[in-house]
Formats: C-alpha cells, sequence, structure tokens
C-alpha cells in the first residue's frame, strides 16, 4: 500500500520506517527542511535502537523516502497519517495547531479517495475537527462534486522509547477507531489490510468509534502514570517506617491483578507522553465539567518526586555545596533514549548548581540533547552552565567526586564496577534514584542510598 505519514519526529519515522519494513511504500513528510536534508543525507534526528538501521536500509531497497513537498506527499498516500507533535498549551491542553494545519495540507493537496488517519495523541473530539478541517482546505478548490472522497480514523500509537521497534511489530493491541456508515467500513477495511502483516492470532486488532480510540491512548497513560506516583509515594512511607520498598515491590507484583510492570520506584517520570497527557487529560476533563482528583494528585506526586535526589543529597553534604563535586550517571529520562524532556536528571542539575556544587555527568547518548536543554533551563543563571561537565565513562565521571548520583537506570550502571568506583570515590556515596543495586553494599563501605529503602 502507498502510505503518507506527516510528521518525521519520534512517532512518525518510527511508524513510517515499520511500515515500509512490512513492504508498504511510505513517504514521511515534514516542514523542518533541516530534518529532511539529515534523513536524506543517512541521519537520523532521534536516538532509538535499531531505528537508524531500519531506515538505511528501507531507503536503499526504495520503499522509504523523505520529502517536505507536501502536494508530492498526498498524491502519494491513499491513506495519511498525521503524526505531529501535540505539546502542552499554557493551560495544561493539547496544542492542536499542527495536527488541524496537517489536516488543511490534505485536504488542499489530496487528489484521489483518500483516509485521514490521527497517529498523534489528541483529545476526545479531534476525529470531528479533523474532518472539518480536511473539508475547509478540499472547499478553498472549489471543486464543488468532483471532490475526492476521504474518510477520518484514530489510530492511536502505545510505543514506548527504547522499545518503539518492538512495540510496532510486535505489538500487543493496535486500537482503530473509525466512525459509523460506509465511510468508516472503507477506512476499516483499509487499515485491516495495513495492518494484516503485523496482526497475529489471536488477532490484536481492537475496532471501537473514534472518540473511544482517542481516550484510550489518554486512559493508558493516565494508568501507568498512576501506577508510577503511587510507587513513589509507598517508597517515600517506606523510607520512614523501616520498611525495603524492593520486597514491598515484589509482595504486590506477584499478584496477578497487580503484575509486576511499572511498579519501580525511582525519581519521577518524564519523557513526552505521561506529563503531558496526565496534564491534557486533567484539562480535558475539567472542559467537560469534570475534576480528574486522582490525575491532579498523579501529576503533584511526580513533580514533588524529581525534587527526591536533590533532597537526598542536601541531607547528606548540606544545604551549601560549594566545592563539592558529584558524579551524575544518566541524563535521558530513560534508558536506550537520548530523550531530555521533562527528564528529573534537570530539576537535579539545576538544585545542585544553584547551591554551588560542579556536575560531572556520563549518560551513554543524551550528552548533546542534555547541553540544549540544560542551555534552555538555565538561560536566566548562564553563569551556571560553566560548573557543569561532561565525561565519556561513568568511571571518568566519578573520578575525585564526593559521591554518586543515579538518574537513569542503563545497563552499564547496572555492571559497574563497583570497587573500581569505591577507590575512584572521593568519598563512597552513592544514591541510587534507580534502586538498581542491592543494600548489602552498605556492609562493603558504601554510604547507600536508594529510594524507599
Amino acid at each position: 500500500m502507498n502510505i503518507t505519514v506527516i510528521g518525521s519526529g519520534y512517532v512518525g519515522l518510527v511508524t513510517g520506517t515499520c511500515f515500509a519494513e512490512v513492504g508498504h511504500h511510505v513517504v514521511c513528510l515534514d516542514i523542518d527542511p533541516a530534518k529532511i536534508a539529515l534523513l536524506n543525507s543517512g541521519g537520523v534526528p532521534i536516538y532509538e535502537p535499531g531505528l537508524s538501521e531500519m531506515i538505511l536500509r528501507n531507503r536503499n531497497n526504495g520503499r522509504l523516502h523523505f520529502t517536505t513537498d507536501a502536494a508530492a506527499a498526498t498524491r502519494h498516500g491513499s491513506l495519511q497519517f498525521i503524526a505531529v507533535g501535540t505539546p502542552p498549551d499554557e493551560d495544561g491542553s493539547a496544542d492542536m495547531q499542527h495536527v488541524l494545519a496537517a489536516a488543511r495540507s490534505i485536504g488542499r493537496h489530496m487528489v484521489s479517495p483518500t483516509v485521514v488517519v490521527n497517529k498523534s495523541t489528541v483529545p476526545v473530539g479531534t476525529g470531528e475537527r479533523v474532518q472539518a478541517a480536511v473539508a475547509q482546505g478540499l472547499a478553498e478548490r472549489n471543486l464543488g462534486a468532483g471532490a475526492p472522497e476521504f474518510a477520518v480514523a484514530s489510530n492511536p500509537e502505545f510505543l514506548k522509547e527504547g522499545a518503539a521497534i518492538e512495540d510496532f511489530m510486535h505489538a500487543d493491541r493496535i486500537v482503530i477507531g473509525t466512525p459509523p456508515g460506509p465511510a468508516g467500513e472503507w477506512a476499516r477495511t483499509l487499515l485491516n489490510q495495513l495492518y494484516a502483516p503485523l496482526d497475529q492470532q489471536p488477532s490484536r486488532l481492537l475496532h471501537m468509534d473514534i472518540r473511544s480510540a482517542e481516550l484510550t491512548k489518554y486512559a493508558a497513560n493516565a494508568m501507568l502514570a498512576t501506577r508510577i506516583s503511587l510507587m513513589n509515594e509507598l517508597a517515600n512511607f517506606a523510607s520512614q517506617v523501616g520498611v525495603d520498598i524492593e520486597q514491598v515491590r515484589k509482595g504486590i507484583g506477584a499478584d496477578p491483578r497487580i503484575g509486576s510492570r511499572y511498579l519501580n520506584p525511582g525519581a519521577g517520570y518524564g519523557g513526552s507522553c505521561l506529563p503531558k497527557d496526565v496534564q491534557a487529560m486533567v484539562r480535558m476533563a475539567a472542559d467537560a465539567g469534570v475534576r480528574l482528583r486522582v490525575l491532579e494528585a498523579v501529576e503533584a506526586v511526580n513533580q514533588a518526586q524529581k525534587h527526591r535526589l536533590a533532597e537526598m543529597t542536601l541531607k547528606r553534604f548540606g544545604n551549601d555545596l560549594s566545592g563539592h563535586c558529584f558524579a551524575l550517571w544518566g541524563l535521558a529520562f530513560k534508558p536506550d533514549t537520548d530523550d531530555m524532556r521533562e527528564a528529573p536528571s534537570r530539576v537535579l542539575i539545576r538544585t545542585l548548581l544553584e547551591r554551588g556544587a560542579s556536575i560531572v555527568a556520563h549518560d551513554p547518548v543524551a550528552t548533546n540533547e542534555a547541553r540544549r536543554a540544560l542551555a534552555q533551563d538555565l538561560a536566566d543563571q548562564p553563569s551556571l552552565l560553566a560548573q557543569m561537565h561532561y565525561a565519556d565513562s561513568p568511571m571518568e565521571a566519578a573520578r575525585g567526586a564526593d559521591a554518586v548520583i543515579i538518574v537513569t537506570e542503563w545497563q552499564v550502571f547496572k555492571s559497574a564496577d563497583l570497587n573500581q568506583l569505591k577507590a575512584l570515590l572521593k568519598t563512597p556515596v552513592i544514591f541510587d534514584g534507580r534502586n538498581l543495586y542491592d543494600l548489602g553494599l552498605r556492609s562493603q563501605g558504601f554510604e547507600y542510598y536508594a529510594i524507599g529503602r
């Protein structure tokens, strides 16, 4: 099938590349000429394991193309996937300007029957707004009865950064929302054909109406965020009453009604999905006259949890950190990505630098993104950037430091040589924001501080 994917960010790139991998012919459209030039030259603007190789393979076999030409891209695809960003607006609601602009562009350029598919995370009711935007684009052309037919569908993504290709190629569910009537039947048939190479028995295709599909995406992220914040609350309580939260986690995770996933306490969640989607859902509900009290608490707990590592450090070393140097292991919000959006490291770094500390940080892939993010964060205090340094390895970062602070659970940190680490540190102190190590470190001469332990 011929597919067009509008937006070459994280979701768009993974979606377009995976569709090409299973044999479809894909054109990825983006309005950023620098990004398209990078992709056409063999570069990739994001880090995702396996993605660069897959892009190269499908560019070479002619099934994947990148362009800024909206007219040519729209003519290519009988299916047009909108995969542009929906960043949070000032009030926390999802900013829909890019989605609606893409829909109008489709209407202005489509020349044959087209199914328009919302892949972006969008509020309930967006399907109707996209329908109107495509119709507006068509109306500008004064085609009358000669205007090509179109239908709008919803196909939300459920990709985890760091495992996006696996999630796409072996998804646990594929949600397809379509309207009632002949237009919906047409869209459903095309999407069933599209996903046929990826569907396995029992079928993972879940068909529903568009509004239900839109809410399913938000509801999934709301549930995941709730589990994380609840575990962080329990961990903070456990630390006050002499309980090891890791034992509690194993105990409750063994219950099949609960399960063990998303129960790891830590320094708070970040990234491009959970923070903005929780905020957007709270705002969406408020607009409908409903207050989502649990999600309000989830967001408040997460914001507080991002300060937890700084609080632990200040409790140990005092409020004035002048003359102290800390090794920071991990910058990205999670491993196997370079994504710094809403990363807990950003809150920690600002606090430590403002208290006079110097930092030497190591992250396997996120250093460049971190430099950009911190330049934005500290634009009001640019002199603090002189206290921020980067190392090429975890041990280089730790050399002569007063403590190691673990923010991201990269595998290289889990397998670190702790005897070497102890020899390199000025004082053998570890603040473990991801509970990577066993409490036995305390009997090996380390001061070991973890979350809820």
